[in-house]
């Protein structure tokens, strides 16, 4: 079953280092997506705190940018093959940016790479981070390190309380300005719950010291889980998203279902089922799946039964050029030979 979720789903935030589809370059040549300078001249109305980072702390915009990007990528690879794709005709910035998940990694893999002025590396105990271990892990780490002998930590630990608090100033403070209705409350929601996926995945990293790798001295550092994982991470949340309605207090959400338990924060919720995404419809995001390749020995989701929504697919050979048998010839040049290659395609109706 498919939720409506569209804007919550672009918190599956990650980098392809493929060829990008027509689809991706679209979205990527968006100016809000490319250009950091954009996101603050197109948005006339910021204020406070969110309009200050614009102007004092361009650096911060461009990897608010760059999450941006690795947000709608991942989501992209994730829902590929799904009738909806990760796609958006809206350029309101809320939706855009709705990634929390990818701006966060991003700004926090900015401070560990020494790119942004405001923060560096860090360690364990200047961190917040450390009360998201589960204890398990806490103890499996605290016994491994006192049967190897000396310890401490140390390297390069990830920032990841800087990158979430530009990740929550960014994307949350426009929404929270006196608004109580339950789309606002399911955003916030959500973003908080993309931005958990990385904190919860936080691992420990360590490096042995002494002669021979003897490991008499190790030091260990937090870092992020690879943003790969945190989006099949929230994959995984997707399938099991919870739908909710709002409180009778008028500022909470409780799940429609009476048997569900509490909500926790790191849940992603609906308020209202999706449509079938099978016609293209600007209102919901969708470009409809016309056109749209499909596996014709695929049952799933990505199948052409499923895919092209009953409508039928036709057969298609494609016939094109491409480089190949490539030889690096010293110094410094590569040669390629130029093959025709023929693939065979489905193609929904």
């Amino acid at each position: 079953m498919m939720l409506s979720m569209q804007k919550n789903v672009l918190l599956f935030l990650i980098a392809l280092n493929t060829t990008l589809t027509p689809l991706q370059r679209r979205v990527d040549g968006n100016p809000l997506v490319m250009d950091p300078n954009s996101i603050c001249r197109r948005t006339r109305t910021l204020v406070g705190r969110h309009a200050d980072m614009c102007q004092s702390q361009p650096e911060i915009i461009q990897e608010v940018a760059k999450g941006s990007r690795l947000g709608m990528r991942e989501c992209q690879h994730q829902f590929h093959s799904r009738r909806w794709n990760c796609t958006s005709q809206s350029r309101n910035l809320a939706k855009i940016l709705q990634q929390a998940a990818g701006v966060l990694y991003a700004v926090t893999q900015a401070c560990s790479q020494g790119a942004l002025p405001q923060c560096g590396c860090v360690t364990l105990q200047s961190s917040s981070e450390t009360y998201h271990d589960s204890p398990a892990e806490q103890v499996l780490i605290q016994a491994s390190l006192v049967q190897a002998g000396r310890w401490e930590w140390g390297g390069c630990g990830d920032d990841v309380d800087f990158g979430y608090e530009k990740s929550r100033q960014f994307m949350d403070i426009r929404q929270r300005k006196g608004k109580n209705d339950i789309r606002t409350l399911i955003d916030l929601h959500n973003n908080e719950a993309g931005r958990l996926a990385i904190r919860i995945q936080m691992r420990t990293e360590c490096k042995c010291h002494g002669l021979s790798g003897s490991c008499t001295l190790r030091s260990c550092w937090r870092k992020m889980p690879l943003f790969r994982q945190v989006g099949d991470y929230l994959m995984q949340s997707f399938h099991r998203a919870v739908r909710v309605m709002g409180g009778n207090d008028g500022k909470s959400l409780v799940p429609i279902d009476p048997d569900t338990p509490p909500l926790d924060a790191n849940v992603l919720i609906y308020s209202a089922e999706s449509p079938d995404f099978c016609q293209a419809n600007q209102r919901t995001g969708t470009e409809g799946t016309q056109g749209r390749v499909c596996n014709i020995t695929e049952t799933g989701p990505g199948g052409c039964d499923s895919l092209c929504c009953g409508k039928g697919f036709a057969d298609y050979t494609l016939e094109y050029e491409e480089n190949c048998q490539c030889q690096f010839h010293w110094c410094c040049e590569v040669q390629c030979q130029t093959c025709s290659i023929k693939k065979d395609v489905s193609l929904c109706l």
